[in-house]
């Protein structure tokens, strides 16, 4: 089996995203391949935040909301990225849910690796909406990691 040459990674500026993405540079560093870091957003809207987090708790915060704390989210994994040793680093920051985003990105990039932490797999939220590592793993056409980061 050849080595992967393009590895996408997902993440919301969480811990356990970032603990993700460290897993993925340091694939990306030992394959030499290009590691994609990508963060979905919705526009800003308070109201509907805060309903969100009156009804989920914390269980919402995998989902990034406004273009500024994914932009930073994506700037701050490359760094870490960098220095896990991955040595070509590019970042995308999608309007869009998190599972579609991923999809679109690992297609565009002809991806053959898409890495996702675990966050959301056993919780109330991830039994009530859906995990993005659960949903990742059953719609992905190219091979998935799920990270243990929990």
């Amino acid at each position: 089996m050849a080595a992967y040459t393009t590895v996408v990674v997902g993440t919301d500026g969480s811990d356990s995203s970032y603990i993700a993405v460290d897993r993925a540079a340091e694939i990306a560093a030992d394959t030499g391949a290009t590691l994609v870091i990508a963060s979905a957003y919705h526009p800003s809207n308070g109201k509907d935040l805060a309903e969100l987090q009156d009804r989920l708790g914390d269980d919402v915060a995998y989902q990034v909301v406004g273009s500024t704390p994914a932009e930073e989210a994506v700037r701050e994994a490359a760094e870490r990225a960098a220095a896990k040793g991955a040595a070509s680093v590019e970042t995308v920051v999608m309007d869009g849910e998190p599972v579609p985003t991923l999809s679109t990105v690992a297609r565009e990039r002809s991806a053959d690796l898409l890495v996702v932490g675990n966050r959301g797999l056993n919780t109330l939220a991830g039994r009530i909406l859906g995990s993005v590592p659960s949903e990742v793993a059953r719609k992905s056409t190219v091979d998935v990691l799920i990270v243990h980061t929990t």
